[in-house]
């Protein structure tokens, strides 16, 4: 089992994916991969998210799904039946700890505010999501939060896009960021794998 610190440096970005079908799901999940995106975060967001991490996890020996959007202690559970890796959430609470700890499924979990770092950091975290990264001070906050904080580590995801991601990345304290920007809603209604694929080479290729 991959730790969430070995997950993180498997690519710079990690796609955050909403799907409407288990097959879309599927097709998306292929189109990344061939674009070199080997870390994958399926959200709960839609009824096909269960479903579509144990597809996309049968995909390549070397593709790691992890599910997103837990917002639920007893999800935790569920994603790892589903073959799911690594947990993603928008918040934390002990609860959701003691569930990802009980189902072996590694948690990144979410941050907005030093309250909730210190908490995370009471928990035993090294790596947090920071959520909404944009709309909750961006770049400026992290930088803020390095003071304090030194020996945290960010994935900041939400409002990040191709442009503003290498600012990000830049960061001494970010590790990666995730993002929705791989699987634009005109690419996925017109079912265009090859703009998917070439969206991920491009972000497969930033530095940090």
């Amino acid at each position: 089992m991959k730790t969430i610190g070995e997950i993180v440096k498997l690519g710079p970005v990690i796609p955050v994916l909403a799907f409407d079908s288990v097959e879309q799901g599927e097709q998306v999940s292929r189109a990344l991969h061939a674009g070199g995106v080997k870390v994958l975060e399926i959200t709960l967001r839609t009824a096909a998210g269960l479903e579509a991490i144990r597809r996309a996890s049968e995909l390549a020996e070397d593709i790691v799904v992890g599910v997103g959007t837990i917002t639920k202690p007893e999800q935790c559970a569920l994603a790892k039946q589903a073959g799911a890796k690594f947990g993603v959430s928008p918040g934390l609470t002990r609860q959701m700890h003691a569930a990802a700890v009980d189902a072996g499924l590694p948690l990144l979990p979410g941050v907005m505010t030093p309250t909730d770092i210190i908490v995370a950091l009471e928990l035993g975290y090294e790596i947090v999501k920071f959520f909404p990264a944009q709309q909750a001070g961006g770049v400026p906050m992290l930088q803020a939060f390095h003071g304090p904080f030194p020996t945290l580590r960010f994935c900041p995801t939400g409002g990040i896009t191709a442009e503003t991601a290498p600012s990000f990345l830049k960061l001494p304290n970010v590790v990666c960021v995730g993002g929705s920007w791989l699987t634009p809603k005109a690419a996925l209604a017109a079912q265009d794998w090859a703009e998917i694929t070439r969206l991920a080479q491009a972000a497969s290729g930033l530095a940090r």
